[in-house]
């Protein structure tokens, strides 16, 4: 069976690194990327099956990158995901205005999140 892929935009090498190892062994392929430029143009290259986006990224922010990927009939079926530490109620709604599907908060939950992506491509498999 193919592994499911899972776009991951972040620019900070640690978090980046942490999260790459928490979906490798939960056994999800990473296409990584780095910039609000990348998720554009790897959500339309790649069609991953997830994409885990921070908001706080170069060239294009998050919040900027979601609105072009939820407006691009390819692209807009693909789950979305706000990866960030922007966690207040504020920053909930504007990421769910942007066309995000749903947040995951820094720190991350390790013990988790794998669980957590599985579930979330499970009910959209649903669908």
């Amino acid at each position: 069976m193919e592994k499911k892929r899972v776009l991951l935009v972040e620019d900070n090498e640690d978090n980046f690194e942490l999260v790459r190892f928490l979906l490798d062994r939960a056994g999800y392929a990473v296409i990584p990327g780095k910039t609000g430029r990348d998720a554009i143009q790897l959500s339309q290259e790649e069609l991953p099956d997830l994409i885990l986006l921070d908001l706080s990224i170069p060239d294009i922010d998050g919040w900027e990158a979601a609105q072009e990927i939820k407006a691009n009939p390819q692209t807009a079926h693909i789950p979305l995901f706000a990866l960030t530490a922007h966690t207040l109620p504020g920053d909930r709604q504007r990421a769910k205005d942007s066309g995000f599907d749903g947040f995951i908060s820094k720190p991350i939950d390790v013990v988790g999140f794998g669980e957590s992506i599985h579930k979330v491509l499970e009910n959209v498999a649903k669908k």
